[in-house]
Protein backbone atom coordinates (compact mmCIF):
# COMPACT_ATOMS: atom_id res chain seq x y z
CA UNK A 1 0.00 0.00 0.00
CA UNK A 2 1.63 3.97 -1.37
CA UNK A 3 1.68 5.99 1.66
CA UNK A 4 1.71 8.85 -0.20
CA UNK A 5 -1.84 10.70 -0.68
CA UNK A 6 -3.30 10.96 -3.74
CA UNK A 7 -6.43 10.99 -6.13
CA UNK A 8 -5.68 8.53 -8.97
CA UNK A 9 -7.40 6.03 -10.87
CA UNK A 10 -5.93 2.96 -10.66
CA UNK A 11 -2.32 2.72 -8.95
CA UNK A 12 -1.80 -0.65 -10.41
CA UNK A 13 -1.16 1.14 -13.65
CA UNK A 14 1.98 2.25 -12.73
CA UNK A 15 4.57 0.44 -14.18
CA UNK A 16 3.34 1.59 -17.70
CA UNK A 17 3.02 4.94 -16.63
CA UNK A 18 6.89 4.24 -15.43
CA UNK A 19 8.35 2.97 -18.63
CA UNK A 20 6.37 5.75 -20.47
CA UNK A 21 7.90 8.91 -17.85
CA UNK A 22 11.55 7.01 -18.86
CA UNK A 23 11.02 7.28 -22.79
CA UNK A 24 10.27 10.51 -22.30
CA UNK A 25 13.06 11.54 -20.08
CA UNK A 26 15.56 10.39 -23.69
CA UNK A 27 14.17 13.51 -25.60
CA UNK A 28 14.41 15.92 -22.33
CA UNK A 29 18.42 16.47 -22.30
CA UNK A 30 17.95 20.14 -20.80
CA UNK A 31 15.93 19.16 -18.03
CA UNK A 32 18.30 15.59 -17.26
CA UNK A 33 21.34 18.75 -17.01
CA UNK A 34 19.21 20.52 -14.76
CA UNK A 35 18.51 17.73 -12.81
CA UNK A 36 22.07 16.43 -12.41
CA UNK A 37 23.54 20.40 -10.88
CA UNK A 38 20.04 20.24 -8.43
CA UNK A 39 20.84 17.08 -7.22
CA UNK A 40 24.90 18.59 -5.91
CA UNK A 41 23.18 22.02 -5.35
CA UNK A 42 19.52 21.28 -3.45
CA UNK A 43 18.76 25.25 -4.63
CA UNK A 44 14.87 24.00 -3.54
CA UNK A 45 15.92 22.46 -0.54
CA UNK A 46 12.80 22.47 2.22
CA UNK A 47 10.36 24.45 -0.53
CA UNK A 48 6.78 23.58 -0.83
CA UNK A 49 5.50 23.50 -4.29
CA UNK A 50 1.98 22.83 -5.47
CA UNK A 51 1.61 22.07 -9.34
CA UNK A 52 -1.79 22.35 -11.35
CA UNK A 53 -0.07 21.80 -15.12
CA UNK A 54 -0.96 18.69 -17.51
CA UNK A 55 0.36 15.31 -15.96
CA UNK A 56 1.50 13.94 -18.55
CA UNK A 57 5.37 11.98 -18.93
CA UNK A 58 7.31 15.09 -19.56
CA UNK A 59 5.29 16.75 -16.85
CA UNK A 60 6.48 13.96 -14.63
CA UNK A 61 10.37 14.53 -15.29
CA UNK A 62 9.92 18.24 -14.44
CA UNK A 63 8.38 16.76 -11.20
CA UNK A 64 10.83 14.81 -10.49
CA UNK A 65 13.41 17.32 -11.33
CA UNK A 66 12.17 19.47 -8.63
CA UNK A 67 12.06 16.91 -5.74
CA UNK A 68 15.62 15.83 -6.74
CA UNK A 69 16.45 19.74 -6.02
CA UNK A 70 15.21 19.41 -2.54
CA UNK A 71 11.52 20.54 -3.32
CA UNK A 72 8.14 19.18 -1.36
CA UNK A 73 6.12 18.19 -4.65
CA UNK A 74 2.45 18.19 -5.17
CA UNK A 75 0.61 17.85 -8.41
CA UNK A 76 -3.02 18.50 -9.42
CA UNK A 77 -4.14 18.35 -13.70
CA UNK A 78 -4.95 21.98 -15.17
CA UNK A 79 -7.38 20.35 -17.25
CA UNK A 80 -9.95 17.21 -16.73
CA UNK A 81 -9.09 15.59 -20.23
CA UNK A 82 -5.45 15.64 -20.06
CA UNK A 83 -4.61 13.48 -17.10
CA UNK A 84 -2.18 10.53 -18.27
CA UNK A 85 -3.56 7.75 -15.54
CA UNK A 86 -0.70 5.91 -15.86
CA UNK A 87 1.76 8.20 -15.11
CA UNK A 88 -0.46 9.76 -12.39
CA UNK A 89 -0.07 6.49 -10.76
CA UNK A 90 3.78 6.12 -11.48
CA UNK A 91 4.29 9.36 -9.84
CA UNK A 92 2.79 8.28 -6.61
CA UNK A 93 3.99 5.23 -6.85
CA UNK A 94 7.72 5.03 -8.19
CA UNK A 95 8.30 8.96 -7.27
CA UNK A 96 6.43 9.28 -4.08
CA UNK A 97 4.70 12.54 -5.55
CA UNK A 98 1.53 13.32 -4.05
CA UNK A 99 -1.08 13.74 -6.88
CA UNK A 100 -4.59 14.55 -7.68
CA UNK A 101 -5.51 13.71 -11.33
CA UNK A 102 -7.94 11.78 -12.95
CA UNK A 103 -8.44 12.08 -16.47
CA UNK A 104 -12.35 13.10 -17.39
CA UNK A 105 -12.98 14.14 -13.83
CA UNK A 106 -15.79 16.31 -13.31
CA UNK A 107 -16.18 19.95 -12.57
CA UNK A 108 -16.61 19.34 -8.97
CA UNK A 109 -14.03 17.49 -8.56
CA UNK A 110 -11.29 18.74 -10.65
CA UNK A 111 -12.02 22.19 -8.08
CA UNK A 112 -11.29 19.81 -5.33
CA UNK A 113 -7.95 18.22 -6.87
CA UNK A 114 -6.67 22.34 -6.88
CA UNK A 115 -8.35 22.22 -2.82
CA UNK A 116 -6.33 19.46 -2.14
CA UNK A 117 -2.71 20.85 -3.99
CA UNK A 118 -3.26 24.01 -2.25
CA UNK A 119 -3.52 22.69 1.12
CA UNK A 120 -0.10 21.48 0.98
CA UNK A 121 0.64 25.29 1.91
CA UNK A 122 2.93 26.21 -0.88
CA UNK A 123 5.56 28.75 -0.63
CA UNK A 124 5.68 28.24 -5.21
CA UNK A 125 2.94 27.52 -7.16
CA UNK A 126 3.61 26.65 -10.61
CA UNK A 127 0.50 26.89 -13.11
CA UNK A 128 -0.79 26.36 -16.76
CA UNK A 129 -3.59 28.48 -16.51
CA UNK A 130 -3.70 30.45 -13.71
CA UNK A 131 -6.36 28.37 -11.32
CA UNK A 132 -4.09 27.72 -8.25
CA UNK A 133 -2.96 31.83 -8.08
CA UNK A 134 -6.95 32.69 -9.31
CA UNK A 135 -8.20 30.24 -6.15
CA UNK A 136 -5.68 31.31 -3.85
CA UNK A 137 -6.70 34.94 -4.08
CA UNK A 138 -10.32 34.34 -4.72
CA UNK A 139 -10.98 31.67 -1.53
CA UNK A 140 -7.81 30.86 -0.25
CA UNK A 141 -6.08 34.08 0.99
CA UNK A 142 -5.06 32.73 4.22
CA UNK A 143 -2.31 31.30 2.20
CA UNK A 144 -0.92 34.59 0.91
CA UNK A 145 1.55 35.09 3.96
CA UNK A 146 3.83 32.27 3.53
CA UNK A 147 3.76 32.37 -0.86
CA UNK A 148 7.07 33.54 -2.32
CA UNK A 149 5.45 33.71 -5.61
CA UNK A 150 4.59 31.54 -8.77
CA UNK A 151 5.34 30.06 -12.22
CA UNK A 152 2.82 30.49 -15.19
CA UNK A 153 3.18 27.65 -18.28
CA UNK A 154 0.93 29.05 -20.62
CA UNK A 155 -0.58 31.89 -22.70
CA UNK A 156 -3.93 32.10 -21.16
CA UNK A 157 -2.79 32.34 -18.04
CA UNK A 158 -0.52 35.37 -18.44
CA UNK A 159 -3.69 37.00 -20.02
CA UNK A 160 -5.56 36.53 -16.66
CA UNK A 161 -2.33 37.63 -14.58
CA UNK A 162 -1.17 40.44 -16.35
CA UNK A 163 -5.15 41.68 -15.77
CA UNK A 164 -5.22 40.68 -12.34
CA UNK A 165 -2.01 42.41 -12.10
CA UNK A 166 -3.23 45.62 -13.80
CA UNK A 167 -6.36 45.91 -11.18
CA UNK A 168 -3.89 45.84 -8.47
CA UNK A 169 -5.41 42.06 -7.71
CA UNK A 170 -2.15 40.05 -7.71
CA UNK A 171 -0.42 39.89 -4.45
CA UNK A 172 2.64 38.20 -5.21
CA UNK A 173 5.13 38.24 -8.08
CA UNK A 174 4.43 35.49 -10.76
CA UNK A 175 7.34 34.82 -13.55
CA UNK A 176 5.55 34.43 -17.17
CA UNK A 177 7.50 31.20 -18.36
CA UNK A 178 4.89 31.47 -21.92
CA UNK A 179 6.77 34.72 -22.30
CA UNK A 180 10.54 33.16 -22.45
CA UNK A 181 11.75 32.95 -25.92
CA UNK A 182 12.49 28.78 -25.22
CA UNK A 183 9.57 28.39 -24.76
CA UNK A 184 6.56 30.45 -26.94
CA UNK A 185 9.36 30.32 -29.96
CA UNK A 186 9.52 26.52 -29.74
CA UNK A 187 6.23 25.01 -27.36
CA UNK A 188 3.73 27.39 -28.70
CA UNK A 189 4.83 27.18 -32.55
CA UNK A 190 6.10 23.50 -32.97
CA UNK A 191 4.81 21.61 -29.97
CA UNK A 192 0.92 23.20 -30.51
CA UNK A 193 1.65 22.62 -34.24
CA UNK A 194 2.12 19.00 -34.44
CA UNK A 195 0.59 17.75 -31.26
CA UNK A 196 -2.93 20.03 -32.08
CA UNK A 197 -3.02 18.08 -35.54
CA UNK A 198 -2.29 14.70 -33.77
CA UNK A 199 -4.97 15.21 -32.09
CA UNK A 200 -7.19 16.15 -34.75
CA UNK A 201 -6.36 13.00 -37.11
CA UNK A 202 -6.37 10.48 -33.79
CA UNK A 203 -9.54 11.64 -33.08
CA UNK A 204 -11.14 11.42 -36.53
CA UNK A 205 -8.90 9.66 -38.89
CA UNK A 206 -9.73 11.77 -41.82
CA UNK A 207 -7.03 13.23 -44.80
CA UNK A 208 -6.20 16.84 -44.37
CA UNK A 209 -4.94 16.97 -47.86
CA UNK A 210 -7.49 18.67 -49.39
CA UNK A 211 -9.53 20.11 -47.20
CA UNK A 212 -10.22 23.16 -46.28
CA UNK A 213 -9.08 24.00 -42.27
CA UNK A 214 -9.52 27.73 -40.55
CA UNK A 215 -7.20 28.42 -37.89
CA UNK A 216 -8.56 31.12 -35.02
CA UNK A 217 -5.94 33.65 -34.42
CA UNK A 218 -2.43 33.59 -35.81
CA UNK A 219 -0.69 33.97 -32.39
CA UNK A 220 2.43 31.29 -31.94
CA UNK A 221 0.09 28.57 -31.32
CA UNK A 222 -2.33 29.17 -34.05
CA UNK A 223 0.46 30.21 -36.66
CA UNK A 224 2.01 26.23 -35.55
CA UNK A 225 -1.03 25.08 -36.35
CA UNK A 226 -1.61 26.64 -39.69
CA UNK A 227 2.14 25.74 -40.48
CA UNK A 228 1.91 22.15 -39.85
CA UNK A 229 -1.76 21.60 -41.51
CA UNK A 230 -0.49 23.49 -44.54
CA UNK A 231 2.21 20.97 -44.72
CA UNK A 232 -0.05 18.11 -44.93
CA UNK A 233 -1.87 19.53 -47.76
CA UNK A 234 -4.53 21.51 -45.99
CA UNK A 235 -6.03 24.93 -47.45
CA UNK A 236 -5.59 27.16 -45.07
CA UNK A 237 -7.59 29.93 -43.64
CA UNK A 238 -6.79 32.54 -41.12
CA UNK A 239 -9.25 34.41 -38.83
CA UNK A 240 -7.62 37.22 -36.69
CA UNK A 241 -8.88 40.46 -35.43
CA UNK A 242 -5.25 41.95 -35.03
CA UNK A 243 -4.26 44.04 -37.54
CA UNK A 244 -0.73 42.76 -37.86
CA UNK A 245 -1.11 39.14 -37.22
CA UNK A 246 -3.48 39.01 -40.26
CA UNK A 247 -0.87 41.15 -42.74
CA UNK A 248 1.56 38.25 -41.23
CA UNK A 249 -0.66 36.00 -42.21
CA UNK A 250 -1.18 36.80 -45.40
CA UNK A 251 2.36 37.58 -46.15
CA UNK A 252 2.68 34.04 -45.15
CA UNK A 253 0.10 32.83 -47.90
CA UNK A 254 -2.48 32.28 -46.19
CA UNK A 255 -6.39 33.16 -46.83
CA UNK A 256 -7.01 35.79 -44.27
CA UNK A 257 -11.26 36.91 -44.07
CA UNK A 258 -13.59 36.87 -41.02
CA UNK A 259 -14.97 33.93 -39.86
CA UNK A 260 -19.07 34.70 -40.74
CA UNK A 261 -17.10 34.24 -44.54
CA UNK A 262 -15.27 31.34 -43.26
CA UNK A 263 -17.84 29.14 -41.71
CA UNK A 264 -19.31 28.11 -44.88
CA UNK A 265 -16.33 26.99 -46.91
CA UNK A 266 -14.39 25.28 -44.03
CA UNK A 267 -14.32 21.31 -43.45
CA UNK A 268 -12.05 21.82 -40.00
CA UNK A 269 -12.05 24.50 -37.48
CA UNK A 270 -9.50 25.36 -34.89
CA UNK A 271 -9.17 27.61 -32.28
CA UNK A 272 -6.46 28.95 -30.20
CA UNK A 273 -7.08 32.55 -29.30
CA UNK A 274 -8.07 32.40 -25.56
CA UNK A 275 -11.02 34.35 -26.13
CA UNK A 276 -15.12 33.11 -25.63
CA UNK A 277 -17.50 32.33 -28.22
CA UNK A 278 -14.82 32.40 -31.06
CA UNK A 279 -17.07 29.85 -32.55
CA UNK A 280 -20.49 31.15 -32.14
CA UNK A 281 -24.26 30.78 -32.72
CA UNK A 282 -24.38 32.52 -36.28
CA UNK A 283 -20.80 30.27 -37.45
CA UNK A 284 -22.96 27.00 -36.57
CA UNK A 285 -26.00 27.74 -38.61
CA UNK A 286 -23.78 28.78 -41.62
CA UNK A 287 -21.28 25.82 -41.07
CA UNK A 288 -21.56 22.82 -44.01
CA UNK A 289 -22.76 19.23 -42.78
CA UNK A 290 -19.78 17.44 -41.82
CA UNK A 291 -17.96 20.56 -40.14
CA UNK A 292 -15.51 19.35 -37.83
CA UNK A 293 -14.27 21.67 -34.46
CA UNK A 294 -11.83 21.40 -32.37
CA UNK A 295 -9.68 23.80 -29.72
CA UNK A 296 -6.30 24.02 -29.13
CA UNK A 297 -7.09 27.05 -26.63
CA UNK A 298 -6.36 26.55 -23.10
CA UNK A 299 -10.15 26.53 -21.49
CA UNK A 300 -13.28 24.99 -23.60
CA UNK A 301 -14.86 28.24 -23.58
CA UNK A 302 -13.70 29.34 -27.59
CA UNK A 303 -16.36 27.09 -29.14
CA UNK A 304 -20.00 28.22 -27.90
CA UNK A 305 -21.17 24.76 -26.79
CA UNK A 306 -24.06 25.90 -25.04
CA UNK A 307 -25.21 27.97 -28.02
CA UNK A 308 -24.03 24.55 -30.02
CA UNK A 309 -26.22 22.57 -27.50
CA UNK A 310 -29.37 24.74 -27.54
CA UNK A 311 -29.63 25.05 -31.34
CA UNK A 312 -29.15 21.06 -31.53
CA UNK A 313 -31.92 20.85 -29.27
CA UNK A 314 -30.71 17.54 -27.88
CA UNK A 315 -27.67 15.16 -26.48
CA UNK A 316 -24.91 14.72 -28.70
CA UNK A 317 -23.73 11.18 -30.16
CA UNK A 318 -20.64 10.02 -29.29
CA UNK A 319 -19.52 8.76 -33.02
CA UNK A 320 -16.11 7.94 -32.10
CA UNK A 321 -13.93 8.12 -28.66
CA UNK A 322 -13.76 12.52 -28.73
CA UNK A 323 -16.17 12.65 -31.29
CA UNK A 324 -19.88 14.37 -30.72
CA UNK A 325 -22.17 14.59 -33.01
CA UNK A 326 -24.52 17.72 -33.02
CA UNK A 327 -27.80 17.67 -35.25
CA UNK A 328 -28.33 21.27 -36.24
CA UNK A 329 -31.15 22.21 -39.29
CA UNK A 330 -30.99 18.93 -40.73
CA UNK A 331 -26.98 18.56 -40.51
CA UNK A 332 -24.23 17.24 -38.40
CA UNK A 333 -21.60 19.12 -36.90
CA UNK A 334 -18.67 17.15 -34.87
CA UNK A 335 -17.45 18.94 -31.81
CA UNK A 336 -13.79 17.02 -30.66
CA UNK A 337 -12.64 16.11 -27.07
CA UNK A 338 -15.52 17.84 -25.52
CA UNK A 339 -13.96 21.33 -26.49
CA UNK A 340 -11.05 21.28 -24.80
CA UNK A 341 -7.50 21.38 -26.13
CA UNK A 342 -7.61 18.37 -28.17
CA UNK A 343 -3.55 17.99 -28.02
CA UNK A 344 -4.05 16.24 -24.76
CA UNK A 345 -7.64 15.19 -24.63
CA UNK A 346 -7.35 13.24 -27.95
CA UNK A 347 -3.43 12.78 -28.24
CA UNK A 348 -0.19 12.55 -26.12
CA UNK A 349 0.14 16.68 -25.80
CA UNK A 350 3.69 18.53 -26.75
CA UNK A 351 6.43 15.55 -27.93
CA UNK A 352 9.23 15.49 -25.25
CA UNK A 353 11.78 17.48 -26.93
CA UNK A 354 9.72 20.64 -26.95
CA UNK A 355 8.73 20.30 -23.38
CA UNK A 356 12.10 19.99 -22.49
CA UNK A 357 12.90 23.91 -22.83
CA UNK A 358 9.29 24.63 -21.54
CA UNK A 359 10.10 22.70 -18.30
CA UNK A 360 13.44 23.84 -17.97
CA UNK A 361 12.09 27.22 -18.16
CA UNK A 362 9.78 26.14 -15.14
CA UNK A 363 12.51 24.47 -13.06
CA UNK A 364 14.70 27.68 -13.07
CA UNK A 365 12.15 29.90 -12.87
CA UNK A 366 11.04 28.24 -9.24
CA UNK A 367 14.98 28.64 -8.45
CA UNK A 368 15.56 32.29 -9.61
CA UNK A 369 11.94 32.97 -7.29
CA UNK A 370 13.28 31.39 -4.79
CA UNK A 371 17.07 33.13 -4.63
CA UNK A 372 15.50 36.28 -5.33
CA UNK A 373 12.48 35.71 -2.24
CA UNK A 374 11.96 39.06 -1.08
CA UNK A 375 12.99 41.15 -3.68
CA UNK A 376 10.23 40.90 -6.19
CA UNK A 377 7.35 42.83 -6.18
CA UNK A 378 3.68 41.28 -6.67
CA UNK A 379 3.53 41.71 -10.80
CA UNK A 380 4.30 39.22 -13.88
CA UNK A 381 7.83 39.15 -14.58
CA UNK A 382 10.04 37.51 -17.40
CA UNK A 383 12.74 34.89 -17.45
CA UNK A 384 16.00 36.82 -17.63
CA UNK A 385 17.44 36.55 -20.94
CA UNK A 386 20.56 34.94 -19.51
CA UNK A 387 18.18 31.78 -18.27
CA UNK A 388 16.68 31.97 -21.61
CA UNK A 389 20.09 31.90 -23.39
CA UNK A 390 21.26 29.16 -20.95
CA UNK A 391 18.71 26.74 -21.96
CA UNK A 392 19.19 27.42 -25.58
CA UNK A 393 22.83 26.67 -24.99
CA UNK A 394 21.80 23.64 -23.38
CA UNK A 395 19.39 22.43 -26.21
CA UNK A 396 21.58 22.98 -29.15
CA UNK A 397 24.66 21.39 -27.22
CA UNK A 398 22.74 18.04 -26.57
CA UNK A 399 22.00 18.48 -30.62
CA UNK A 400 25.16 18.48 -31.26
CA UNK A 401 25.07 21.67 -32.88
CA UNK A 402 28.26 24.78 -32.51
CA UNK A 403 27.82 28.39 -32.96
CA UNK A 404 29.74 30.92 -33.07
CA UNK A 405 31.29 33.15 -30.86
CA UNK A 406 31.73 37.26 -30.71
CA UNK A 407 35.78 37.74 -31.25
CA UNK A 408 36.73 40.88 -28.57
CA UNK A 409 36.61 43.05 -31.99
CA UNK A 410 33.21 42.38 -33.02
CA UNK A 411 31.67 42.60 -29.04
CA UNK A 412 34.01 46.30 -28.96
CA UNK A 413 32.01 47.50 -32.11
CA UNK A 414 29.03 46.37 -31.54
CA UNK A 415 29.01 48.25 -28.22
CA UNK A 416 30.23 51.97 -29.34
CA UNK A 417 28.68 53.99 -31.60
CA UNK A 418 31.84 56.38 -32.71
CA UNK A 419 32.57 54.61 -35.66
CA UNK A 420 30.34 54.73 -38.86
CA UNK A 421 30.60 53.32 -42.25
Amino acid sequence: MVAVENHVKNLDLAPGGRYRIEWAEQEMPVLRAIRERFAREKPLQGVRISACLHVTTETANLMHTLQVGGADVVLCASNPLSTQDDVAASLVSNYEIPVYAIKGEDNTVYYEHIKAALDHRPHVTMDDGADLVSTIHKSRRELLDGIIGGTEETTTGVIRLRAMAKDGALAFPVIAVNDSDTKHLFDNRYGTGQSTIDGIVRATNILLAGRTVVVAGYGWCSRGIASRASGMGANVIVTEVNPLRALEAVMDGFRVMTMDEAAPIGDIFVTATGDINVLDERHFARMKNGAIMANSGHFNVEINIPALEQMSGSRPRLVRPFVEEYRVDGKSLYLLGEGRLINLAAAEGHPASVMDMSFANQALGAEYMVKNAGQMQPQVYTIPEAIDHEIARLKLEAMGVRIDRLTPEQERYLSQWEEGT
